[in-house]
């Protein structure tokens, strides 16, 4: 009778060949079609698994997964006034709405711009009443600069807004669940004009965008935009002959049960 004497050497060879073989196997299932296809139902499990463990944060909708080709057009108000009329007339101009998310002070500042923007069809956002960094407030001042802000808005237009979007894009946990507490979506953008730069030019700017768009997007802009005068018709012009239809970010948001993932984007469950 044989007798076959296992080694030490001999295991550890044993040891790397199986692990070889199970990467392999790991890997061609992760790269086959079936593996890759995830149901609605089971990233919906894993949602409620992750929040429930504690494991997951809190995100804001950077964008829309949508089949049809909407897209959002956003607009940050918080300093001057000057570009204002400039903006309407040019949306008025190819017929689309867009969303104006409008910080309290610039509102007590321009109360007539307010009243534009509303009577014109826009959809008015809010945007804190006083620009703070929100995600170093607690859940009290959170929930009074949005007030403060409603108070205002309330006031001259005679509505309130469901959407909110952060001052300087920060966010954490406690702002999300607060604001999200108070009846309101956290939007935020995926596709930024960064045109608060004095030093891009409009066709920086459109070179930047444009081969960004894609459906359920949101762009982020600002009424006080250095070049917004030259690239915003070029924008719309550009997008609506690629067959986009601007709405605004309530009308992309989808309807029903709806999960936002961790990239930020809103999905159907």
């Amino acid at each position: 009778m044989r007798i076959f004497v296992v080694t030490k050497r001999t295991l550890i060879i044993v040891a790397i060949v199986l692990a070889v073989i199970v990467t392999g196997v790991v890997l061609v299932l992760s790269f086959s079609p079936n593996a890759a296809a995830v149901s609605s139902t089971a990233l919906v499990e894993e949602y409620e698994v992750e929040v429930l463990a504690g494991q997951r944060k809190e995100v804001p909708v950077y964008s829309v997964d949508r089949s049809d080709k909407k897209i959002a057009l956003t607009i940050d108000a918080a300093w001057e006034d000057d570009k204002t009329p400039f903006i309407l007339e040019t949306l008025e101009k190819y017929d689309i709405q867009a969303t104006f998310f409008l910080c309290g002070f610039w509102v007590e500042k321009y109360p007539e711009e307010v009243k534009s923007i509303a009577s014109a069809g826009h959809e008015i956002g809010n945007h804190s009443a006083t620009h703070p960094h929100m995600n170093q407030l607690d859940a009290q001042g959170i929930q009074k600069e949005l007030e403060d802000f409603e108070a205002m808005l309330t006031k001259l237009t005679g509505s309130k807004t469901t959407l909110f979007r952060p001052p300087y894009g920060e966010y954490n946990d406690t702002v999300i669940t607060t604001v999200r507490g108070m009846g309101y979506e956290v939007i935020q953008w995926d596709i930024d004009t960064i045109d608060w730069k004095e030093e891009r030019s409009a066709q920086t700017i459109l070179d930047t965008v444009l081969p960004k768009l894609h459906p359920g997007c949101i762009i982020l802009c600002h009424n006080n935009g250095y070049k917004i005068k030259e690239y915003l018709p070029t924008l719309i012009e550009t997008a609506q002959s690629q067959g986009y239809e601007f709405v605004t970010v309530s009308e992309l948001l989808l309807e029903g049960d709806t999960i936002v993932d961790v990239n930020g984007v809103q999905k159907q469950a």
